[in-house]
């Protein structure tokens, strides 16, 4: 109490001290010009109130050259001042009550903060100081001590005034107040408040959008706290989700019709359906208009519980823009007498209620105002409240309002716990406990923070965790009749305190979205990549904005939205919608397929056809012909041309370790066999070629030299000299060196060159062998069953050698080609090797522009056309004399024959038949020549 007087006297002295001398240097500078209720005469406690009864303050002309005065404020809200009216309803009702305070009276003191921070910072001064007039740090009067701000409205507003309690540790209790920053306790000790923080509605609506698969979004914010905040963490949740924000733009708390135009021009282009709204409604409502106005629809809009159910945004002609919009709404209640306090106020109590009488009837209480015509007439102060359909008296969805009621009741009780203190057990030094009368802001605060109660009508538990209450949304869906009139149609509800998978229930089949339709709208930049494709990213855009790229062969996704493509093991490979690996298809050359049947019956049939020639050749193997070819080389041919023909069937079928070392070594032997062979055939013809054609060139010039003689004995009369010269002639060139590579020669050429193939391939066999493999890499959606030749380098030199025995042949065969006899040997063998190089050369590119099986089937051809050819050209022409001219078949016949004159050959071949006896001819034929 002496603290008080003395400030008492210390206001009064500055108050004179100021009215007496000019020179004083304490002066007023500003006086304030608030408007409210007050009620504060005898009084035990006295609760402040703040509410933006109006939208804004009046705009001055900005002159400067006179004393500035406060502004007043324009735009009056229904919605805000049934706020109001509910705190004046609960005061008087808490009043009333015999269990709550029952020897206590509440006071009141409420400003209008017009929805700005100056505004606010004005009522909190003077309520803090207790006279218009505000003097900072002071408290200049003798009424009833404050107990708590139940206020400021906005955010904004609530953080301005915030900062200014918590310096004199004064409490505050808020009740639309939402935004996260106000929880940090370090910058706003006292604030409490009965409304969710938006932190559970940030995260609530990001759940929201997560639910309906929406990836591309647009955000729209108020310029202040409460926007910036709230979409900061709604981005920040689901950013890390994966969805991509399209636009995000921010309203202008002043009049702006440029920055309007430039965010409902975004809208218009943005692809984005769903747009999330963190704003109030009177910083909300222009852009409504202003879209209302460009006929925008086809866009979802989220709504947070600022404006969810504010009549300031429902208008009329609203549907087609605002249907289907979603929003989270604070818990709604119903408070049973409210509405008949609504109905029953006096127009004439104060200046307040006056505004709000003269904007709805649209007239005047003021006599002197209706004589000049302003608005339209005189009010008569009863006119009927409940006949209008207002947002003032629409009790249908009391949110905001219930929250007033709260933080109201959550005062009382506070009071109430700090007047009903027990002595000696008070939670304050030496336990003491506080006057109801006499008390300091901080002991209130204590109780407050402390305070749990049930919220009378509704049962509801109160009690601040932190300064908080619990993130219980209700989640609120506009639904339009066909009269256009709007239903808050509850469709599921979130609790930010339950378990992460009961946090949000929603009821999908009750949501009815914009345009009546009730299948949840897209809103995707792109539309999901199906699985067989990979998300692309494009370059410079958000990551939700992607191409889908399909995967490439032999890799697939099986997943939506995969982001990069799974590769197949070795053995599978991608189906033809890239979505799932499939084995790949085994392919070998198999005997019971068509060509595999086809080339073992060719095999079959030449390997027959080769033992009928050695049939044949055993049934004559007596005659001169058979005689005449070395029986045991010509069977030593015929029997590698078995085992090529027959090797050829080892390809076929899967490989195995067995087959693939027996058809290669068995088709190297064999040609090694069968190439030897002709090559010792060859040599002989070629020798015997040599050695007649130097008969030839002797016996013709004997043949010269006896004619010579006998013109000489002729001359000299000894007529037997001819006949001697020509018996000695022809005895000194009976025997030319025709025989000098017998039978033994050519079958120990043949062994020696199939020995050295056979040792050859035994070491292949032994250091390197050909084993079977899966082949991957040749054919991707085939695994190639096929043998590994071990070493290249082993496998090169043995068909190499080969080749050099075929090469030998051929050169051989190809000088004794003009050997005359009737069979034609030479040149058969000749031809037989030019055959055998053609296939070989051609399968060469044929073997490589293949792949899998069929290159087993052009080795199998080529080893097939091979042979038949040797076998047609070498034995065919015997065939056909011992078979169907076999009068052919006699020892004349396998003379060679006379030269004609001109020199030219009439035969094809030589014959083995002995050389002795081609020179006599040829002597003879020279002798008859001349």
């Amino acid at each position: 109490m002496e603290i008080s007087r003395f400030l008492l006297g210390l206001c009064v002295f500055i108050h004179f001290y100021r009215s007496v001398s000019a020179e004083s240097t304490c002066k007023l500078k500003a006086k304030f010009n608030l408007n409210g209720y007050k009620d504060v005469e005898k009084k035990t406690v006295v609760i402040g109130g703040m509410f933006p009864v109006h939208k804004r303050i009046a705009s001055s002309d900005g002159n400067t050259s006179r004393v500035p005065v406060s502004s007043g404020c324009e735009g009056f809200n229904f919605r805000t001042f049934r706020w109001t009216q509910t705190m004046l309803f609960a005061i008087n009702e808490i009043n009333k009550n015999d269990n709550l305070l029952p020897d206590t009276d509440l006071g009141y003191v409420i400003y209008d903060s017009c929805f700005t921070i100056s505004k606010a910072v004005e009522g909190t001064l003077t309520y803090l100081t207790g006279q218009d007039e505000a003097v900072p740090n002071y408290r200049c009067g003798t009424g009833a001590p404050l107990a708590a701000l139940v206020g400021a409205g906005g955010s904004d507003l609530s953080i301005a005034t915030a900062r200014i309690l918590g310096l004199y540790h004064f409490p505050q209790v808020s009740y639309c107040s939402t935004c996260s920053a106000l929880e940090s306790k370090f910058q706003f000790p006292t604030f409490l408040r009965t409304i969710p923080n938006d932190k559970h509605q940030s995260t609530a609506i990001a759940q929201l959008v997560l639910h309906f698969g929406w990836t591309w979004v647009g955000t729209i914010a108020a310029d202040d706290d409460y926007g910036k905040y709230g979409i900061k963490a709604f981005k920040e949740q689901v950013e890390e989700a994966g969805v991509c924000i399209a636009f995000s733009e921010t309203l202008p708390k002043v009049s702006s019709p440029g920055v309007i135009q430039r965010i409902v021009k975004t809208v218009v282009e943005a692809t984005a359906k769903i747009i999330v709204v963190f704003s109030s409604d009177v910083d909300l409502s222009p852009l409504i208009l202003e879209l209302l106005q460009h006929n925008v629809t086809n866009r979802t809009w989220i709504a947070s519980e600022a404006w969810v159910t504010s009549a300031l945004i429902n208008q009329p002609g609203v549907s087609s823009l605002l249907s289907g919009t979603l929003g989270f709404g604070v818990k709604r209640a119903d408070i049973p007498g409210l509405q008949r306090h609504l109905l029953e106020i006096d127009p004439y109590a104060d200046p307040l209620t006056e505004e709000f009488w003269e904007m709805l009837f649209n007239c005047t209480l003021s006599y002197g105002k209706a004589v000049r015509g302003v608005p339209d007439g005189l009010c008569t102060g009863t006119e009927s409240l409940a006949q209008l359909n207002n947002t003032y008296s629409d009790v249908s969805q009391l949110r905001i309002t219930y929250s007033v009621y709260k933080a109201v009741y959550a005062v009382a009780h506070a009071l109430h716990n700090l007047e009903y203190c027990e002595k000696g057990q008070g939670p304050f030094n030496g336990n003491d406990c506080a006057n109801i009368t006499n008390f300091e802001p901080w002991q209130l605060m204590y109780y407050l923070k402390n305070v749990r109660f049930k919220v009378p009508h509704t049962g509801e538990e109160i009690y601040f965790d932190e300064g908080d209450v619990e993130g219980v949304y209700d989640i609120i869906n506009w639904q339009f009749n066909s009269n256009g009139e709007i239903s808050y149609v509850t469709v599921g509800r979130y609790n930010g305190s339950a378990a992460p998978e009961d946090m949000m229930t929603i009821m999908n089949d009750s949501i009815l979205w914009n345009n009546e339709v009730l299948e949840p709208p897209r809103s995707v930049c792109s539309e999901n990549c199906q699985p067989g494709t990979r998300k692309g990213i494009r370059q410079g855009e958000p990551v939700c904005c992607f191409d889908c790229i399909p995967c490439a062969d032999g890799e697939i996704s099986n997943s939506t939205n995969a982001r990069a493509c799974i590769l197949c093991s070795y053995q599978d490979w991608s189906n033809d919608a890239h979505d799932t690996c499939v084995p790949k298809i085994i392919e070998f050359l198999a005997f019971g397929e068509p060509l595999g049947i086809t080339l073992i019956i060719i095999s079959a049939f030449g390997a027959l056809v080769t033992i009928a020639v050695g049939v044949v050749f055993v049934a004559h193997i007596g005659t001169p012909l058979v005689k005449a070819n070395d029986p045991l080389l010509s069977f030593s041919l015929l029997f590698s041309l078995v085992v090529t023909f027959l090797c050829s069937i080892v390809f076929l079928g899967e490989p195995q370790h067995w087959s693939c070392m027996t058809s290669q070594v068995a088709l190297a032997l064999g040609f090694a066999l069968c190439l030897s062979s002709i090559m010792g055939k060859a040599a002989v013809l070629m020798m015997r070629a040599r050695a007649l054609k130097k008969a030839r060139a002797t016996a013709k010039a004997a043949a010269k030299a006896a004619k010579a003689a006998a013109e000489a004995a002729a001359n000299s009369g000894s007529p037997d000299v001819t006949n001697t010269l020509n018996n000695n002639n022809a005895n000194a060139y009976a025997n030319p060196e025709v025989d000098s590579l017998t039978c033994a020669h050519q079958r120990a050429i043949a062994a020696v060159a199939t020995i050295i193939q056979a040792v050859a391939c035994t070491v292949w066999l032994v250091i390197l062998p050909p084993f079977p493999i899966q082949n991957t890499s040749a054919q991707n959606i085939k695994i190639i069953l096929e043998c590994d030749e071990g070493s290249v380098v082993f496998i090169c030199c043995i068909f190499a050698y080969d080749i050099l025995l075929a090469l030998l042949a051929f050169i051989f065969a190809f000088i004794a080609r003009k050997l005359e006899d009737h069979f034609s040997e030479a040149k058969s063998v000749t031809f037989g090797m030019l055959v055998f190089f053609i296939v070989w050369i051609s399968f060469v590119p044929a073997y490589l522009s293949t792949r899998g099986k069929f290159m087993v089937a052009v080795q199998i051809f080529a080893i097939l056309a091979s042979s038949f050819g040797l076998l047609t050209c070498i034995f065919l022409p015997k065939c056909y004399v011992l078979l169907v001219k076999p009068e052919r078949n006699t020892e004349e016949m396998m003379r060679p024959r006379a030269k004609p004159r001109d020199g030219t050959s009439t035969g094809t071949s030589a014959s083995l038949a002995t050389a002795s006896t081609e020179v006599n001819a040829t002597i003879a034929s020279t002798a008859i020549d001349d």
